[in-house]
């Protein structure tokens, strides 16, 4: 029977080390532009952890630079789901609703950010002045 439980131990601990070592090897591939190694990390955290909110917004931020606009939104709004307060993805998912001309939804994002900015707020005014810009010309 302790044998039974020293191997329940042993699996558990292995399978929470790998949710940590495939988001830190993601972030690792991300951080040298390794994309597709990144992607393929991050989704594997989210198998093991699919609550992870850091996961879907380095998703998201790879979509981003392959300019798939559907695959990004999704994975803000992943983040936006799981952590109503995530300052980035709501900025991110403000920034590509002003590209794709979702002005009323950009709107209702900025409102959101303001209220909850804690480190990002100095961006608050760069995402009024971008919408302001687009929607005068």
């Amino acid at each position: 029977m302790k044998f039974l439980y020293l191997i329940i131990i042993v699996f558990f601990f292995s399978v929470v080390r790998a949710d940590i070592t495939n988001f830190e090897k993601g972030k690792n591939f991300f951080n040298e532009k390794k994309y597709n190694l990144a992607k393929f990390k991050f989704e594997q955290d989210i198998v093991f952890n699919p609550k992870n909110e850091s996961s879907y917004l380095y998703l998201a931020k790879i979509y981003n630079f392959e300019k798939d606009d559907n695959q990004e939104e999704k994975n803000l709004n992943t983040v936006i789901l799981l952590n109503p307060k995530n300052e980035e993805a709501i900025f991110n998912l403000a920034l590509l609703k002003i590209r794709k001309s979702n002005y009323d939804e950009t709107k209702k994002l900025i409102k959101n950010f303001k209220k909850v900015c804690k480190e990002l707020c100095q961006k608050q005014s760069d995402l009024q002045n971008k919408l302001n810009s687009v929607i005068t010309k």
